[in-house]
């Protein structure tokens, strides 16, 4: 495969999670035109999991220069299938209304297939340091695995879905957006994905509406 195509960032990550920025990938997802896709090949899901840190710059080198067209296609396949399920669990605990078995399915057989793929390791502690020796969990071999980002990023949505965070998930009150975030201001009264976007689109929506009363 090619080195990773060089681009502005094209992800905005409003979202306050990982897992949640995954979902909002697929933009516009409600819109009556269709959704746009923002995940267009494999360097796209490198370039997403290194601006959301969950890879760093030597890892998603290592990615774009050894894996194969072929295992990137299919990777890729895997990282939207996963992102749709992720989509249909947060927006049915949202929304009140739980996802298809078929999602959880999916969900189950994602998490299964990461945690199949971590390998346990001895930690030394970093040299100048106070730090204890200890096992930790690591992706060994696994490392330049094509499916190493849609691993990762399962993990971070299997952590977000079992913790008390799903109770803070919001989508943005703008109909054609409902982009996903974590509501973590003071009183919980979040309403925008993006106030420099959607809030003040609203604003002036609403503005607007006033003036020709």
């Amino acid at each position: 495969m090619s080195k990773t195509k060089q681009k502005q960032p094209l992800f905005d990550l409003c979202g306050g999670h990982p897992a949640l920025d995954f979902v909002n990938s697929l933009n516009n997802r409600f819109r009556e035109g269709g959704p746009v896709e923002l995940l267009v090949d494999y360097a796209d899901l490198l370039r997403f999991t290194e601006q959301t840190k969950l890879l760093d710059t030597r890892q998603v080198r290592r990615l774009a220069n050894s894996v194969n067209p072929g295992a990137a296609a299919r990777t890729l396949r895997s990282a939207r299938e996963l992102r749709e399920a992720m989509a249909a669990a947060f927006y049915g605990s949202v929304d009140g209304h739980p996802p298809l078995a078929a999602d959880i399915r999916t969900l189950e057989r994602h998490f299964h297939s990461a945690s199949a793929h971590r390998e346990l390791r001895w930690e030394q502690p970093a040299e100048n340091s106070n730090g204890r020796s200890g096992i930790g969990w690591d992706w060994g071999r696994f490392e330049t695995n094509a499916e190493l980002p849609v691993w990762i990023l399962s993990q971070a949505a299997s952590q977000l879905m079992m913790s008390g965070g799903m109770d803070r998930i919001r989508a943005c009150g703008v109909e054609t957006c409902r982009w996903l975030f974590l509501d973590t201001s003071k009183n919980h009264t979040r309403r925008w994905c993006n106030m420099r976007v959607c809030g003040n689109r609203m604003k002036a929506r609403r503005f607007h509406a006033r003036r020709e009363e």
